[in-house]
């Protein structure tokens, strides 16, 4: 259980890594609250999650012989798929502008996300 909540807290606050980096990824009204956006950053991470745990696979699996082939880098493509997606599933509320950022959002998310689940995941 302690695991899954830790997975959720690293793709919150990747998610709002790559929120805060990147212009082309954009959270919520602009004239919303922090309330708002805290509700709407929890439930873009949800989404986020699940894309993760369902489709994410699949596509890997389909995808092999290309990762193969260029040595893992084509999980980079894998991860902006996966954030344009959790972006075309939330709608208004969570939007990637382009390839080129749903690219360096999926790279500074797996970066950030690494990061926080190796310091809060220390037994």
């Amino acid at each position: 259980m302690k695991s899954i909540l830790f997975k959720f807290i690293a793709n919150a606050v990747a998610l709002l890594a790559a929120v805060w980096l990147v212009s082309g990824i954009t959270l919520g009204d602009d004239d919303a609250g922090t309330g708002g956006k805290t509700l709407t950053l929890i439930l873009v991470a949800l989404i986020f999650g699940l894309v993760n745990l369902i489709v994410k696979p699949i596509v890997k699996f389909l995808a092999f012989p290309l990762l193969v082939l260029t040595l893992g880098l084509f999980t980079l493509v894998i991860n902006a798929l996966m954030l344009m997606l959790t972006g075309w599933i939330a709608g208004d509320s969570f939007e990637v502008n382009g390839f080129g950022s749903a690219v360096l959002g999926g790279l500074i998310i797996s970066i950030v996300s690494w990061a926080v689940n190796l310091i809060l995941d220390r037994d």
